[in-house]
């Protein structure tokens, strides 16, 4: 009798005891999740690239001495010199926030070329343009991957100048370097970790310029004022060195 009373009273102390025993093993201590981490595209750093596109230079000729003789202003007329480009660009680029601050050099061959007719003389006036150089200023504003920006500085272009019969031969040429201004506008997309690809369109501002021809013989045949500027639409990939991206909380 003794030993049912002893089992009897340890089951209700057992039963007791199990819901303080349940409570303890499902408490669980709270640990606060981790913060997302937003990978954010870096544009700093130093680039080098290439490009390719195509041409237009805008140049209209005016007569201002014939032989060295004060002539006019007589003008003989305006041609457009198309072609296609191919070149390439290096540059640095630094972030600040959303805002992409930058310089870059680019130096690039050409063949645009075209004609007129003079006005003037019994000639056809051809301009070639040769090469032309880029020495500009950026500012973008990029949304992660995405870059569009601004750029204005100085351009550079290696010109040929000939007057030709209608049969195609030489009377007289001139050939320059002339230097301007440049503005432009471009979209690039970074579409790998160190890799982007851009389209860009540049205005350059090449002024006016006085340029004395000569005969194959060396003669001064006339001197001209070629009023000149281009635009330029090119595409652009570019590599940049360093980290690609940073965390943001």
């Amino acid at each position: 009798m003794k030993k049912v009373l002893l089992l009897t009273a340890s089951l209700i102390a057992l039963s007791a005891t199990a819901p303080a025993f349940a409570a303890d093993l499902a408490a669980r201590p709270y640990t606060k999740a981790p913060a997302m981490i937003a990978t954010v595209y870096d544009w700093s750093g130093f680039y080098i690239g290439a490009n390719g596109g195509w041409g237009s230079s805008h140049n209209s000729w005016t007569t201002t001495a014939i032989g060295g003789v004060p002539f006019g202003p007589a003008g003989e007329g305006s041609h457009d010199s198309t072609g296609g480009t191919v070149g390439g660009q290096v540059g640095y680029r630094w972030q600040s926030g959303n805002f992409v601050f930058g310089l870059e050099a680019q130096g690039n061959w050409a063949d645009f070329s075209g004609s007129n007719t003079s006005a003037v003389f019994l000639l056809n006036n051809r301009t070639k343009l040769d090469a032309f150089g880029l020495f500009t200023g950026q500012i973008g504003y990029a949304w992660n991957t995405t870059l569009l920006y601004v750029k204005g500085g100085a351009a550079v272009t290696d010109n040929s100048y000939k007057g030709l019969t209608a049969g195609g031969a030489l009377v007289d040429s001139a050939s320059d370097t002339r230097w301007g201004g440049a503005v432009g506008v471009g979209l690039e997309y970074a579409f790998a970790p160190n890799w982007s690809a851009a389209v860009e369109y540049d205005h350059l501002f090449m002024g006016t310029q006085n340029y004395t021809l000569v005969t194959p013989a060396g003669v001064n045949s006339r001197n001209v004022d070629v009023k000149q500027d281009a635009d330029l639409v090119t595409v652009r990939l570019n590599y940049k060195f360093g980290g690609p991206i940073v965390a943001r909380y």
